[in-house]
């Protein structure tokens, strides 16, 4: 009837050059923030900063990719309304 999507998985590479690549940049902006020659006050907003922009940035991306996948949901629902009238009708029968 209908072709499932193949759900696409990222490789064991991707997600650990993901993960290297968000821990190098957290440690690299906590020392430029620790090594900053300003008051401790100065340093500890900019880092509740960055830990609200992290947090943020996960949110948004958890919220886009929910709603993607409910996008798909309701496509598929519609697909399988769609394919099951077309198998239900016979064109070759006459109403009156």
């Amino acid at each position: 009837m209908s072709d499932t999507p193949v759900k696409q998985q990222s490789t064991a590479a991707f997600y650990g050059q993901a993960v290297a690549s968000f821990a190098i940049a957290m440690a690299a902006t906590a020392l430029g923030i620790y090594r900053l020659d300003t008051d401790a006050w100065v340093r500890a907003f900019l880092a509740i900063a960055v830990l609200y922009l992290v947090t943020s940035a996960f949110t948004l991306a958890k919220v886009v990719r929910d709603r993607q996948e409910a996008g798909r949901i309701v496509s598929r629902v519609d697909q399988a309304r769609l394919e099951k009238l077309l198998a239900e009708h016979d064109p070759f029968t006459e109403k009156i």
